[in-house]
């Protein structure tokens, strides 16, 4: 039997960026590495160096209310709406970079859900405020709860644990002992609490605007403090002042006084606070709420922080993480961001007024819906996001070598940028062949340029384009590189492009020139240099055709929701063509890069010389178009609904042309979920690229870096240099690499595993004519034990079965004594089977009991195989049950293939009762035989009788 290595186009995810954070309630380790999360309605844990995903625990099915992690990170308290509290135990794994979770136990801790929870510094302690009044305290290893305070009227809004000093009178006195009529009293009880606890306290705020203050050793409220007239939302103490910091929705914050819980200094703060808490030794403290900044204050009442600029509503502050442990804090913001603020101005500078806090990083723990993406700087190693929001983000695509310090470099699919002024969301983005220039359009009607230096994080605005009278939804801007050494090319953050072309919901095209201005300045005020009417409904998208690499494209095409695509002649603005045969709106259009080679159309026709386009329709079809007559050459079909993204990959490389690898394609992202790849000479679809849960809106490829000339190296062998050059060609060439970005907010790096997919596959080929051929050799030996052990694990059903019947049919004089198959070789092997090997024979003796012609085989191997193993051997080989039955469209695939997958489903019960049912049958055939036989038997004994012949016909059937 011959092999041949398959070729097939295959894609692997590489990377990808997933949300680490959707709202709610976040909590940090005290070594400020391990960040838990609410995700929808799980809880995740996370790395906040890296962002790499730690563990992930699935929710119960209701929203989480809270959650808190212990300062060891050794426990993590997850509460719902529910009523439920779980706790999980925490453990680092050994094999990789993750955390085990342990579900310890599920508690129903209050009569309503669970609003804040607090672990204390020994992390031991749990307390729970819920929405019905009642603070909990429990023992976190126990899971028992150490106290019940009753007194708030609300629900429970802020509580944290922490140690007053005590005198060593007061630690000396005892608590009375007094007698109740049922017995002891909570008094007489704390008499057995150690005296270490006698200064534990924790403070709760509730919605009342009362802040209690509870003794842990005494189990009673020591002072309620009532100076706050709204919401409590945050409680902190300094050891090192004896003070209590309390602030509250009232726009104050108040420090107490612990020695007579009286009031030491009120400050207002003018804005509604959030969270508040002591830095510095607790000489100063800082505040964060609905301005959306960090501000530092002192006790006096002194704000230490230059004064800010409000942020908007959607950066409003929620929370701040901070342990006295860190040199940062991380700020929670409303438009589910964390911020890394450095204190180093605190203990640099001595001055009275400071400048805001630097930020040292900025996360996102959600892109939202990815709408658009491309890849920017010289060495493409920026990505810039669409979010669906006014901002554009740019994150790191960095190496895989991530730091240790969340203030170090950035690590991969790292916020690096912002780049802001636009006032609506962003819908659309354009590069240059720099990465250096981009263009963004906007439903504030306005397009900008923008000015990327990553290496100096310079990130300004070029020019704004006004003029459209309704969103701008597609801009382009030219691709053409520029000759290598020229001035341009070595310096294109001084050379912005000739030109942008945008196109918006008003149905205009228009043309603005860039090139001609002298300064930034004179970009401000930019005019159009054309206007078009361009189409009858929304403009989708523009791209610009790179075919002219030294004047500039000549034309460009734009794809608009009245099913048509014009091609537009650059320099008149005038319409040249019109591709139309889409049933649905355009949603994408790309012209075919330089270099591709022509291919004939489905009708006969073929592309020419003056290019390709290809489009993506709302009619869930991917077409590709000829610019010679503007008519379609191929129409791809299988997504499953509307295809929101076309573009052309690179032409394959010389490397890949030799090996006969992939030809021409384009790739195609959908509302389905998918992204898949075209061979556009067969119109096949190459491979479907599945990792996303909502509609794929963006999907781009990263562009190859330029091609340098090749050195010879001196050699006396021309051909050895050519295969070493073809080599290091196919060794060094980066993989092709996609990415997509999904309205499920995640974007997943596809890369290109074609040529390992088909290495692999020629070494399984090659390996297994190899050991096809090492069992032919065994058969023809009559190596009964090598042929048997290599049959089974190439799955050779057919000829298992020839070895199994040649056995049998051993001669008696050959056969081995005391052997149950007849050859002590076999045997020894059928008692050395594993459990996948005894499960394959065992299937395989299903089916050939089914047949009578094998029967007699499946039968003497059952004896053999029921006779060298007990039957526990046999009952735990499939514990598991059964998966449903295959569905309609599984029962359309190859039937090979089902069968499989049926196997795979099977238990032993189900294989058991398939041999008993046939083995049945088998018994009443062979036992109908013998009364038939029987009777012909009688039959001829008395018509030997009658003829006075003895024993012929009698003796004839005998023998």
């Amino acid at each position: 039997m011959a092999f041949k290595a398959e070729y097939k186009t295959t894609f692997d995810p590489a990377k990808v960026i997933q949300p680490i954070y959707t709202g709610g309630s976040v909590a940090l380790g005290e070594d400020g590495k391990i960040l838990a999360s609410c995700l929808g309605e799980d809880a995740l844990l996370s790395d906040l160096s890296t962002g790499e995903h730690l563990a992930r625990i699935e929710g119960d099915g209701e929203t989480i209310t809270t959650l808190s992690l212990a300062p060891d990170a050794s426990f993590l308290v997850v509460c719902s709406r529910s009523l439920s509290m779980r706790i999980y135990a925490l453990q680092p794994s050994d094999s990789d970079n993750t955390i085990e979770t342990k579900l310890v136990r599920t508690l129903k801790p209050h009569t309503a859900p669970v609003v804040v929870a607090a672990v204390d510094a020994s992390s031991t302690l749990l307390a729970t405020g819920g929405a019905d009044g009642v603070v909990k305290v429990w023992d976190i290893r126990g899971g028992f709860t150490t106290h019940t305070f009753h007194g708030h009227s609300g629900v429970i809004s802020a509580l944290h644990f922490f140690q007053v000093e005590v005198s060593s009178a007061d630690s000396k006195q005892k608590s009375r002992k007094r007698k109740s009529r049922s017995g002891r009293d909570d008094d007489e009880a704390m008499e057995d609490a150690p005296d270490s606890t006698i200064g534990f306290r924790l403070a709760s705020g509730g919605e009342d605007g009362k802040i209690r203050v509870w003794d842990l050793h005494k189990r009673k409220s020591v002072a309620t403090l009532e100076s706050h007239v709204s919401v409590v939302r945050s409680l902190d103490f300094s050891s090192q002042q004896g003070l209590l910091l309390s602030a509250s929705r009232d726009k104050t914050v108040i420090a107490w006084d612990s020695k007579g819980w009286q009031p030491k200094s009120t400050v207002p703060i003018l804005e509604t606070v959030e969270r508040a808490g002591f830095v510095a030794n607790g000489t100063v403290f800082y505040t964060g709420g609905e301005n959306c900044r960090i501000r530092i204050w002192d006790l006096a009442g002194n704000e230490r922080t230059q004064e800010q600029e409000p942020g908007v509503e959607t950066e409003a502050i929620l929370d701040v993480l901070y342990f006295t442990s860190l040199p940062f804090l991380v700020s929670v913001h409303a438009d589910q961001t964390l911020v890394l603020h450095s204190l180093e101005p605190l203990f640099s500078s001595s001055d009275a007024i400071i400048p805001p806090l630097p930020i040292l990083r900025r996360i996102s723990g959600n892109h939202d819906e990815v709408i658009d993406l491309a890849y920017i700087g010289k060495d493409k190693s920026l990505l810039a996001l669409a979010t669906n929001e006014e901002d554009i983000r740019l994150i790191s695509l960095a190496s895989s070598q991530y730091p240790s310090d969340p203030t170090t470099a950035p690590y991969f699919g790292a916020d690096v940028g912002l780049l802001t002024g636009h006032t609506d969301i962003v819908i659309t983005l354009s590069t240059d062949w720099s990465g250096h220039w981009l263009a963004t359009g906007a439903k504030d009607n306005t397009a900008k340029l923008w000015r990327l230096d990553p290496e100096n994080r310079s990130f300004e605005c070029y020019a704004t384009f006004t003029g459209h009278a309704e969103s701008i939804s597609a801009v382009a801007l030219p691709h053409a590189v520029p000759p290598q050494n020229s001035a341009a090319y070595n310096k294109p953050l001084d050379y912005p492009p000739a030109f942008l072309i945008t196109g918006s919901q008003d149905k205009t095209i228009k043309r603005w020139d860039i090139s001609a201005l002298k300064s930034s300045t004179e970009a401000k005020a930019v005019r159009a240099t054309y206007t078009r009417k361009a189409h009858d409904k929304d403009i989708n998208a523009i791209a610009v055709s790179p075919s002219n690499c030294t004047s500039g494209a000549t034309v460009f095409a734009s794809a608009s929701q009245d099913r048509t695509v014009k091609i537009w002649d650059l320099e008149s603005g005038e319409s040249i063509g019109v591709l139309r045969g889409h049933k649905r709106g355009v949603w994408s259009v790309a012209f075919a890069p330089p270099g591709t080679p022509t291919i004939s159309g489905e009708t006969g026709n073929a592309s020419g010389n003056k290019g390709m386009v290809v489009t993506g329709s709302g009619d869930k079809t991917v077409k590709i178009w000829t610019l010679n007559d503007y008519s379609c050459l191929r129409t791809l079909e299988g997504h499953t609904n509307s295809v929101l993204k076309a573009l052309w990959l690179p032409n394959p490389s010389e490397a890949e042309k030799r090996k006969g690898g992939r030809g021409i394609q384009v790739a195609s992202a959908a509302g389905d979920g998918l992204v898949k790849v075209w061979d556009v000479t067969s119109g096949e679809c190459a491979a479907t690229l599945d990792n996303h849960i909502d509609r794929v809106w963006a999907l781009a490829v990263k562009p190859a870096p330029p091609t340098l000339p090749k050195t010879k190296k001196a050699s006396t062998s021309g051909q050895e240099d050519e295969d070493e050059d073809e080599e290091d060609e196919e060794e060094h060439s980066p993989p092709l690499e996609l990415v997509s970005g999904s309205a499920d907010s995640t974007l997943t790096f596809w890369h290109d595993t074609t040529l390992q997919t088909s290495h692999a596959s020629a070494s399984r080929a090659t390996a297994r004519i190899e050991q096809d051929q090492d069992l032919q050799n065994h058969i023809r030996a009559a190596n009964y034990r090598e042929a048997i052990t290599l049959a089974l694990q190439l799955n050779h059903p057919k000829r298992l079965l020839d070895l199994f019947v040649r056995v049998l049919e051993t001669k008696d004089e050959e056969r081995d004594q005391g052997s149950l198959m007849g050859k002590k070789g076999v045997d020894d092997v059928l008692a050395s089977l594993g459990d996948d090997q005894l499960w394959t024979l065992l299937l395989r003796c299903r089916d050939w009991n089914a047949n009578a012609r094998t029967a007699r085989v499946a039968q003497r191997v059952l004896y053999a195989l029921f006779r060298l193993y007990p039957k526990e051997k046999f009952v735990s080989l499939r514990r598991r049950r059964a998966r449903p039955a295959p569905t309609e469209d599984e029962e359309g695939e190859d039937g090979g293939e089902v069968k499989k997958r049926k196997e795979r489903n099977e238990n032993v019960r189900d294989v058991l009762d398939g041999l008993k049912a046939y083995t049945e049958r088998h018994y009443q055939r062979l036992e109908k035989m013998a009364e038939e036989r029987w009777v012909l038997l009688w039959t001829l004994q008395q018509m030997d009788e009658t003829s006075g012949v003895e024993g012929g016909g009698v003796g004839l059937i005998a023998a």
